[in-house]
């Protein structure tokens, strides 16, 4: 069952206060935080930590990355690259904070995380317009809020959200990489490269470990009887993982080439050894801007850490590895979006409370940190007697607020950005690079009509020390 169509589009609202609280001071709530301030708002930014920690962070700062620090691809005629475009025209805080602390990544956005955490909390703490509160929030407030608690909301907050809701909140788990010292590489096996040479560097971007036929076959056997990390009772009970982020053993126990075929293809690659492609490699990502630690991509786990020492160094170039942080696992709350939000990341039947980044369903760090953007622009409007904004289908973030809000509820699962969300084109386009890149020369379009329609520019922004 569907939600109701909401009644307060059309209805005039006069909001007692111009005070904003934003739960959760991650991609999203930041980002959100951010753009409800320049547009004249004052915010006050509740973050649980350092007060009450979670399984997954290590520090205390704001938009701290904690799967990957890759933010994807950031070629224009790709999905992810196509939703950071947008939200660099709409003055993102998250992108401007990447791209001061990039590093190489080939064609994706990655970037040093310790950095770039580090940016965002200066700026967010700098603003003076935004009151960074280091506490648990356990209850909604009754005052225009928006709640962007990510995938560790804390079990009271997610009680409430239950309670609100009159639904049960759905759950699954959400896996990270592990991360090795580059020093511990051997690069007389591994090479740098990038998929197709793509990239900054001469020499590439990635580390990559070839293996042969039968070192893949060794590997995928050790992975398969290696022992996994036990889940809480109360979580084992409903165990459901994210098809976009699963665990690299539950992936191998789908096929022998489960792998190969995934996270290890090894396409656009050729061993210098060799001069061959290998039948599998696992690459390696630099994770910070010295280039001292690289994270394994595409490996999240829940393997015990001692059998992530053993299994992992069975890869070719890893058998000396050493591992700065071990894969781990970790519970990821969301809302069934489709029942209780508008497109303009409104509640569906109160106006004054917006929702945010992965409690929604979207995945992915730039689809967190564009639905706070878009969370905080409308948060900001509402306070200011302005209609809220939705934006058109055929931009990324309009196609994906669209998804969220209007999936089938009851197989509603988390989504990232993707061409398969837009309208179709308006003619038949074979090249999929050429169609592709019709898609973002529409979209872009499109967004820059809809900024000018809403006057979402922020001419005179506030100046920030």
């Amino acid at each position: 069952m569907r939600k109701t169509p909401s009644l307060y589009e059309k209805t005039v609202f006069i909001p007692m206060t111009d005070h904003l609280t934003i739960i959760g001071g991650g991609l999203a709530g930041t980002e959100a935080a951010w753009q409800a301030a320049r547009r004249g708002v004052t915010v006050s930014l509740y973050e649980m930590r350092p007060v009450r920690p979670t399984p997954a962070h290590v520090s205390d700062r704001l938009a701290e990355l904690v799967c990957s620090n890759s933010l994807g691809s950031d070629l224009p005629d790709r999905a992810p690259g196509l939703l950071k475009t947008e939200i660099r025209r709409l003055d993102s805080l998250i992108m401007q904070a990447a791209e001061a602390s990039a590093v190489p990544a080939g064609g994706a956005l990655a970037v040093d995380r310790e950095k770039f955490a580090a940016e965002v909390t200066r700026r967010i703490e700098s603003h003076p317009l935004i009151k960074l509160q280091r506490e648990e929030v356990t209850q909604l407030p009754n005052t225009p809020t928006i709640v962007a608690t990510g995938p560790l909301t804390s079990d009271a907050l997610a009680q409430a959200l239950a309670h609100l809701s009159g639904k049960e909140y759905l759950y699954f788990y959400d896996a990270i990489s592990p991360i090795v010292e580059a020093d511990s590489i051997n690069l007389e096996i591994a090479f740098r490269a990038s998929r197709y040479d793509r990239g900054d560097q001469a020499e590439g971007d990635y580390i990559n470990c070839p293996f042969t036929e039968a070192e893949y076959t060794a590997f995928i056997t050790a992975l398969r009887e290696a022992e996994k990390i036990q889940l809480k009772q109360f979580e084992a009970e409903d165990e459901q993982f994210f098809e976009m982020c699963l665990p690299v053993e539950e992936l191998a126990r789908r096929g022998d080439k489960a792998l190969a075929f995934g996270p290890m293809r090894p396409v656009g690659l050729t061993d210098p050894r060799t001069r061959r492609r290998p039948y599998a490699i696992l690459q390696l990502r630099q994770d910070n801007l010295a280039g001292t630690l690289y994270n394994m991509v595409g490996f999240q786990t829940n393997l015990k850490w001692g059998e992530q020492r053993r299994v992992f160094r069975l890869i070719p170039g890893l058998e000396n590895a050493e591992f700065m942080r071990y894969g781990m696992m970790h519970r990821n709350t969301y809302i069934n979006s489709p029942m209780l939000l508008e497109p303009t990341m409104q509640w569906h039947n109160r106006p004054d409370l917006f929702f945010a980044g992965q409690i929604t369903g979207v995945e992915g760090y730039i689809g967190n940190a564009a639905t706070g953007l878009l969370a905080g622009l409308n948060a900001a409007r509402w306070l200011q007697g302005q209609p809220p904004v939705t934006l058109p289908e055929t931009t990324m973030l309009g196609a994906l607020c669209h998804y969220v809000t209007h999936a089938e509820p009851k197989d509603f699962q988390p989504m990232k950005a993707n061409f398969g969300l837009m309208p179709a084109l308006g003619k038949k386009i074979r090249n999929k690079k050429e169609r592709y890149q019709a898609y973002a020369d529409r979209a872009l379009n499109d967004l820059d009509a809809a900024i000018d329609q809403y006057g979402l520019k922020v001419v005179e922004p506030v100046q920030i020390r």
